[in-house]
C-alpha cells in the first residue's frame, strides 16, 4: 500500500523585496531537513531574495550570494545545513553528478533550488514547491507543501 501524501497550498501577494524576505523567513520556520524546496519563476522574480530571507530566518547573518555561477552555495548553521542551488546555467541534468550533489545528499539538509526544471528526473521530488510571478512592483507567490 502506498502512503497518502497530503498537500497544502497557499497563495499570497508580496509587495516587494522586504515582503519576499519576510515570506522566506516565515517559511524557514516550518521547514526541517531533509527537505527539497523547488523555486520556479522567471529571471528577476525573487527566488534568490526569498532564499536570503529563508536563510536569515534560520539565523544566518552573513552574505547570501546568488549561486548563478558557482551553481551551489552551502550554509552550515547551528542546527541545519542548507544547500542553495541555481541551475539556470546547467547544461544538462547529469552535470549535477559532476558537481558532487550525490555526496552532498548523503546527509540530511534543506535544499533551496532555483530553476529545478533544468534537472527534472535527477532531483528528488519536492517537499515544497514555490512559484513566483512578477506582479507590478511586487510578486505573487504560490506555495505547495507536501508530506507523507
Amino acid at each position: 500500500m502506498t502512503a497518502l501524501k497530503l498537500e497544502v497550498h497557499s497563495t499570497e501577494h508580496l509587495a516587494g523585496d522586504d515582503a519576499t524576505m519576510a515570506f522566506g523567513a516565515r517559511l524557514s520556520l516550518s521547514v526541517s531537513a531533509p527537505a527539497w524546496v523547488h523555486m520556479y519563476g522567471d529571471l528577476g522574480a525573487g527566488k534568490t531574495t526569498l532564499a536570503r530571507g529563508f536563510l536569515a530566518g534560520l539565523g544566518h547573518t552573513g552574505q547570501v550570494r546568488s549561486p548563478t555561477y558557482t551553481l551551489v552555495e552551502t550554509y552550515t548553521l547551528d542546527d541545519v545545513t542548507v544547500h542553495h542551488l541555481d541551475l539556470y546555467r546547467l547544461g544538462s541534468a547529469d552535470e549535477l553528478y559532476d558537481m558532487g550533489v550525490d555526496d552532498l545528499a548523503a546527509t540530511p539538509a534543506i535544499w533551496l533550488i532555483e530553476w529545478p526544471e533544468r534537472a527534472e528526473g535527477v532531483l528528488p521530488d519536492w517537499t515544497h514547491r514555490i512559484v513566483l510571478d512578477v506582479a507590478g512592483t511586487g510578486r505573487d507567490v504560490s506555495l505547495t507543501s507536501r508530506r507523507a
